[in-house]
C-alpha cells in the first residue's frame, strides 16, 4: 500500500508528526554526523530528515516514488525532488555516496528489487539506512501515523532482506518509543521517552533504523566432500607428470 504524499504532508505538520521527525532527525544525526563532500539520496518520504544533510553535503536528492507522488523540495534554492521508479532510479550505478530510506520499503511491492536498485547506485563501500516500522512496536498496531501502514518487519527480517540485497547490516537503532498520540503530556515528555525507552524496554521500539554498508563479494556456498571413496584424476595431465605402467 503506497500513501499519497498529501497524507505524509498533513502527518508531518500535526504535533505528533513534528515529534516524530525531531525523534528520527536526531538519531539520523548521531548515525551519520558527518556527510563533508558526500552525495546524500533520501528515497521514499526523506524530506522532513533531510535538512541536517544539506549545508555540509556535497549534493542532497529527494527520490519519490510515482505511486506516492511529489511536492516541491526544497523551498529554497535549487529543487532537488525527483518522482522516480523505486527499482529504476535514473541514476548511474555507484554515484550516491548514503542513501536514506523511509516509508519505503513497508510500501512497495517488492521490497528486495527496491534494495538491489540502491546497492546498484551506491558507490563502493557506500552507507544506507533503512527505517521501517517495528512489528513489536506499538507505532505498526495504528494507523495514526505512516508507520501504521503498509508491512511492519523484525529485527530478523530486514537483517535477511539486507543480506539478500547484499549489504552487511553494522549498526541497528530504535527509536519512537513514545506512543503515536497527539496528547501535549506525551508529546512534551518525548526526548524522556526515547532516553528510557532504548535503555528499559529496546525491543519496544516503534521503529527500527538499520544502517549497512555495500557488500562487492558474494560468497559461495560449501558442498560437504564425497563420501564415495573414488579418488578423481583430472582428464588433462602434464607429459612430465605422467606415471608409466
Amino acid at each position: 500500500m503506497q500513501l499519497d504524499v498529501v497524507d505524509l504532508l498533513d502527518f508531518y505538520r500535526t504535533p505528533l508528526g513534528q515529534a516524530a521527525a525531531s525523534v528520527l532527525t536526531r538519531q539520523l544525526s548521531m548515525m551519520w554526523p558527518d556527510t563533508k563532500q558526500d552525495r546524500v539520496l533520501g528515497l521514499g518520504f526523506p524530506t522532513p530528515f533531510l535538512g541536517p544533510f544539506l549545508p555540509a553535503s556535497d549534493r542532497v536528492f529527494a527520490f519519490m516514488p510515482a505511486g506516492q507522488g511529489i511536492f516541491a523540495w526544497p523551498k529554497d534554492g535549487n529543487r532537488s525532488a525527483v518522482l522516480v521508479d523505486e527499482t529504476a532510479l535514473p541514476l548511474p550505478d555507484s554515484s550516491i555516496d548514503r542513501l536514506l530510506m523511509v516509508h519505503t520499503l513497508e510500501m512497495v511491492s517488492d521490497p528486495l528489487a527496491t534494495l538491489q536498485e540502491a546497492w546498484r547506485v551506491l558507490a563502493p563501500g557506500g552507507r544506507i539506512i533503512v527505517v521501517v516500522p517495528s512489528r513489536g512496536g506499538l507505532w505498526a498496531r495504528l494507523d495514526a501515523s505512516p508507520f501504521g501502514f503498509g508491512r511492519p518487519f523484525s529485527r530478523g527480517q530486514l537483517q535477511k532482506l539486507l543480506r539478500d540485497a547484499l549489504f552487511s547490516p553494522e549498526k541497528w537503532q530504535g527509536a519512537l518509543y513514545m506512543p503515536p498520540s497527539n496528547s501535549k503530556v506525551l508529546l512534551r515528555s518525548a526526548a524522556a521517552l526515547e532516553k528510557a525507552g532504548q535503555k528499559f524496554w529496546p525491543a519496544f521500539c516503534g521503529v527500527i533504523l538499520a544502517e549497512a554498508t555495500k557488500r562487492l563479494y558474494q560468497g559461495l556456498p560449501v558442498t560437504s566432500k564425497s563420501k564415495s571413496g573414488r579418488k578423481l584424476r583430472p582428464t588433462l595431465v602434464p607429459a612430465s607428470t605422467r606415471q608409466t605402467r
